[in-house]
């Protein structure tokens, strides 16, 4: 599908609080093969989300991402439990916790690498078009950034929805949160 038509198709699912304010932009180089083109998400005339041919990195290693404040994952019984009948009972119930957060905060950092890694230009047009032809509760539930950020936006997603998911939105990527908030301030 041509950009052009990609990008009205999916502002016209905008929601009608963000209309005006999100836009989704598009370069590309015809005669300089070389150069790639950038994608990109802005909000208020502000790029807050840049898609180009080459790899995205927010940050640069699963430690960073561990040691990051804001990220706050959130531990059940059951994996601590988990992790009690693997360990036999001879752990510490304080350790445990601590092993089973430090578990989950390494699956969450590898999810997170390996959705940023997929962040181009390219990528955009085909998970946009999959967004259109997907349902909409897909998308939100989704592992893919764009995915979830296009569901955000989306006018199908009502604001009782939107409400009912901040616990979900805790374990996304810090992109997806920002989407996530400013669609709860419309």
């Amino acid at each position: 599908m041509a950009w052009s038509k990609l990008k009205q198709q999916l502002e016209s699912f905008l929601s009608p609080a963000l209309h005006g304010r999100v836009e989704y932009l598009s370069t590309s180089y015809r005669y300089l093969p070389d150069k790639a083109g950038l994608c990109y998400i802005a909000v208020d005339k502000k790029n807050v989300l840049n898609m180009s041919d080459t790899l995205v990195k927010w940050y640069q290693t699963e430690l960073e991402i561990r040691n990051d404040s804001d990220i706050q994952i959130p531990i059940s019984h059951d994996e601590i439990e988990a992790v009690r009948k693997e360990t036999k009972g001879n752990v510490p119930e304080d350790r445990l916790k601590v092993i089973a957060r430090s578990r989950k905060i390494s699956e969450f950092a590898k999810e997170l690498l390996l959705a940023q890694s997929t962040l181009s230009k390219s990528n955009f047009n085909v998970i946009a078009n999959k967004f259109l032809s997907i349902s909409i509760e897909e998308s939100l539930e989704s592992n893919d950034i764009l995915l979830n950020i296009l569901a955000l936006v989306d006018r199908r997603v009502g604001k009782k929805r939107i409400m009912n998911m901040t616990e979900k939105m805790k374990l996304k990527h810090p992109i997806v949160q920002y989407f996530f908030e400013l669609r709860l301030g419309t």
